[in-house]
This record gives C-alpha cells, structure tokens and sequence, in this order.
C-alpha cells in the first residue's frame, strides 16, 4: 500500500519529493517494472519492527529498521518528516528517543481529525499516554491548538475538555484540574463537553482527553463507521425492492460513505516532538496513506514544530513540568 500511495502522491503534487525506507528488494517489487520514477528515492533498512513487537525490544535490537532509519533521516535533516504505518508503540518510542522532546514539554501526544456535524473535530490525546496529569491535559490542549491553527487555518480553535457531564462537580481530580488550568490560560475553551460532543458539537474544534479514553473513542468511531456500512449494504441487498431503493439512494449512500470513512481523516501528528512524525493507520488504503503523507508536508510546510514550541514556551515557561 505505501510504494502504490508514494507514486499516486507524487502524482498529484509535482513539488515534492518522496523517500521509501525500508528492505528495497520488496519496494521495487511494487515499482511499475522496477524502476524509481522522479523525486521517488530508496534508503535501504535491513530490519523490520513487528505490529505486535515491544516498544522497549524495536528500540533496543533494530537500530537498522525501516523506522529507526526513516527516523533518523528526519533528524538529520536530509528530510523533513516521518509518516508510518507501523507498530504505534514503537514509534512513539523511537521518535521520542531519536528527535527528543520540545523544551517545556512532559509528554507527546497523538492527535487526529474525527467526523463530526461541523466536518470533523479534532481529539487528542489517542493512546501514547494511558495515565495524565492535569498539567499533562493541559500542554495537549496548548499542542493540540498551535497544529490546528495551522491545519484548519483558525486563529482561535475552540477547545473542549471530556468529561462524564458538563456540571463542575462532575469528573475525576486530574480532569477537574485540567479544567482549572485551561479556565484561566487564553486558550479558546469553552468547557467541558461529552462523548456525543465529539460528532455533534458546532461549537468545538479540538476535545483533550487522556491516552487511554482517546483511543477508546477512536476505535469506537471506527467500529460504528463499520456498523453503519455493514447494516446500510445488508439492508439495501434483501430483494428487488430494496435493492432498487438501494440504486435510487446512491448518490446520498455515496456521499454518507465519504464522510464517515476513517480514512478520510487518516493521518495522526506525533506531537511535542522536535520533528514531523505522522501514524497512518495499519489498515489504510492508497488514498487514506495519501492523506497521511498530506498532512505531513502541511506540517513540515507550516513549521509546526517551531509553533508548538513557541506556544508552549508562551504558555508553560513558568510552569512545573510533571
């Protein structure tokens, strides 16, 4: 899936240039007759890390793998950021081993873009901190703003705090914290919101949460995106009638399909980093890894980095980092 989306992206976009990292005798398998086009490149990795690997075990034992490699690469800046498919846990790991964090910076976070009434709605943090602070909340919400200011070019994103209810005794103590420091920064915060916020809120723009409840969220969307295919084909395939019905609704079906499809929004910014880094989904097809790499070069052409450690510097000098 990776070297067919390198060759569509380079199609579409003429000022980029592309570096597949990994065992090259398997990349130019997928090479139309094994030939690199222009602005595609190989750098050679002699290692692979496994979906189901440790973290502690890809960093320790492959420091020649394609993501230690590709890695580097961006460290070294002979690129200008990383976008993977691969074992999450180890890329946070090695990312964060390799590119170090910003300054004032206590954790990374992952963020994305869910569907929602409004487009999509931003979320982080999506599984790289089970266990958070609420000065941990508290840096997504300023980390999480600075990108999506860039990439939804708003001045001001409205963020939102979830939380079991929007009444202030509602909430567990780092939740209720979080909610306190972001109440009095000059953040655009509007509270907090719930679970059904996330899809029908107009109001919101970007929902800071904890690793472990982020992911939970996530993988939720994904499954009721899944749901919602399954039933609507079932459905519209029983007989005749409804499959008439089916070919009169298709132009509606089509358009449902775009908008709840995960791979719309496929592309997760590894944040707190001194770099790009971008997960794409395990499962992405072509043009879902093709967003991916989208985002990346949004990134990298935004100088998101340098924003989010200039909006943290603002935000978080004078405050403890736990």
């Amino acid at each position: 899936m990776v070297v067919p989306a390198a060759l569509q992206y380079l199609r579409q976009n003429q000022a980029h240039r592309l570096v597949l990292v990994g065992l090259e005798a398997e990349i130019r398998q997928h090479l139309p007759g094994n030939e690199l086009p222009e602005r595609l490149s190989i750098q050679p990795a002699s290692q692979v890390v496994g979906m189901d690997e440790l973290a502690s075990n890809a960093l320790r034992k492959k420091k020649d793998s394609s993501m230690r490699v590709a890695l580097d690469l961006v460290k070294s800046g002979e690129v200008d950021g990383c976008v993977s498919a691969g074992n999450t846990g180890a890329l946070m790991a090695t990312a964060r081993f390799v590119l170090k964090m910003l300054p004032n910076v206590a954790r990374p976070a992952i963020i994305t873009a869910l569907p929602a009434i409004n487009d999509h709605t931003w979320m982080l943090d999506l599984g790289a901190n089970v266990d958070c602070t609420a000065e941990h909340l508290f840096q997504f919400a300023v980390m999480g703003s600075e990108l999506v200011t860039v990439l939804d070019d708003l001045p001001a994103p409205r963020v939102g705090l979830l939380n079991v209810g929007q009444e202030e005794i509602k909430g567990n103590e780092q939740v209720k914290g979080a909610h306190e420091l972001l109440r009095k920064s000059d953040l655009n915060y509007i509270g907090y919101v719930e679970g059904d916020d996330i899809f029908m809120n107009k109001s919101l723009d970007i929902i800071v949460t904890d690793g472990f409840v982020g992911n939970v969220a996530l993988k939720t969307s994904e499954g009721l995106a899944k749901m919602i295919k399954h039933y609507l084909k079932q459905g519209f395939s029983q007989n005749l009638f409804t499959r008439l019905a089916g070919l009169v609704s298709l132009p509606v079906l089509k358009t449902l399909g775009r908008r709840i499809d995960p791979g719309r929004y496929n592309g997760a910014s590894l944040l707190g980093l001194r770099g790009v880094v971008v997960k794409s989904h395990g499962s992405a097809d072509v043009n879902a890894y093709c967003n991916a790499i989208g985002i990346a070069v949004k990134a990298v052409q935004s100088d998101v980095a340098a924003r989010i450690e200039r909006g943290v510097n603002a935000h978080l000098t004078n405050r403890p980092i736990a």
